[in-house]
């Protein structure tokens, strides 16, 4: 799979995470799919971090990154480990 065939389903990846977890779904929510290895999928929350540290979901996100590669696992049919920059 591409990067490109992953931003086109990443909705129903969110809303498959926010059915687990709402937690989740807020940390992940505003993500940029920036890079797919075919291993490896590197998220960019450069833009949220702009909205100030109100909004700062990074540790969550660290502790939700199974969850996430567990739901595309199940949404898209990839095995995935998340990253971000």
């Amino acid at each position: 799979m591409e990067l490109g065939q992953i931003r086109t389903r990443w909705n129903d990846v969110l809303d498959a995470v926010l059915a687990c977890d709402r937690i989740a779904w807020l940390a992940f929510f505003d993500a940029r799919l920036a890079d797919f290895d075919g291993q490896i999928l590197t998220l960019d929350f450069s833009d949220s971090r702009k909205l100030g540290a109100a909004h700062e979901y990074s540790e969550a996100r660290i502790r939700q990154h199974d969850l996430l590669s567990k739901v595309i696992s199940e949404v898209l049919g990839i095995d995935v480990k998340i990253a971000e920059q």
